[in-house]
C-alpha cells in the first residue's frame, strides 16, 4: 500500500505543478504591447495630372472623316480589285467541289493508285476516303491539284497577301504514315 500511496501523492503533486502559472505570460504581454505600438503606414495617393486640351492645328488639311477622303479610298480599293480580280474571277464563277469545304491541314494523303492510266490520290477527311485526280479542287484557298506522285500531291492555291492582292502559291500534301 505504501508504494501505491506514494505513486498517487507524486501524481497529484505533478498535476498541481502543471496547473500553476506558466512562463509564457511574459511573451503574451510583450506581444500585446507590440500590437498596440504598431501603426500601419499608408502612402498618400499622388495627385491626378491636370488635363491640358490641345487645339486642332490641321484645320486646313483634309478632314479624315470627310466624303472626299472616303471617295479616294473607295476608288483606290476598286482599282486594286479590278487588277487582282483577273486571277480569282474564274474561281469565283465555278461551282465548288465537296473537298473545298475543308481546310487543307485537315486533309491527309493516305495513298495513291493508277486508275485508267492516270494517277489518283487517296485523301482522308473526317474518317472518309476520297479519290482526287489532277485538276480537282481541294482546300479552302481555291487549291487545284497540279501533280500527283506516290508520296505527295502538289496544289496551286490562290490567296491574298498582306496588301490584299491575290497571288498564287504552291502547297503540298505529304503521304501520312500509318499510326498504330
Amino acid at each position: 500500500m505504501n508504494a501505491i500511496s506514494l505513486f498517487v501523492s507524486v501524481s497529484v503533486f505533478a498535476v498541481l505543478c502543471g496547473c500553476g502559472s506558466s512562463r509564457d505570460d511574459d511573451i503574451r504581454q510583450w506581444m500585446a504591447e507590440e500590437r498596440n505600438q504598431t501603426r500601419p503606414r499608408v502612402d498618400p495617393i499622388p495627385a491626378p495630372k491636370q488635363f491640358k486640351p490641345e487645339s486642332y492645328t490641321n484645320a486646313a488639311a483634309t478632314e479624315p472623316f470627310s466624303k472626299e477622303k472616303l471617295t479616294q479610298a473607295l476608288k483606290r480599293d476598286s482599282s486594286q480589285v479590278v487588277s487582282n480580280g483577273a486571277l480569282v474571277a474564274p474561281e469565283l464563277a465555278r461551282r465548288k467541289e465537296p473537298l473545298e469545304a475543308f481546310p487543307l491541314d485537315s486533309v491527309g494523303l493516305v495513298g495513291s493508285i493508277i486508275k485508267a492510266g492516270q494517277p489518283v490520290a487517296l485523301v482522308k477527311v473526317d474518317n472518309l476516303l476520297y479519290q482526287v485526280k489532277q485538276g480537282s479542287y481541294l482546300g479552302q484557298n481555291f487549291g487545284r491539284v497540279m501533280k500527283i506522285s506516290e508520296t505527295e500531291v502538289t496544289l496551286r492555291e490562290i490567296v491574298q497577301d498582306a496588301v490584299g492582292e491575290w497571288i498564287e502559291r504552291v502547297a503540298t500534301l505529304q503521304l501520312q504514315e500509318r499510326s498504330k
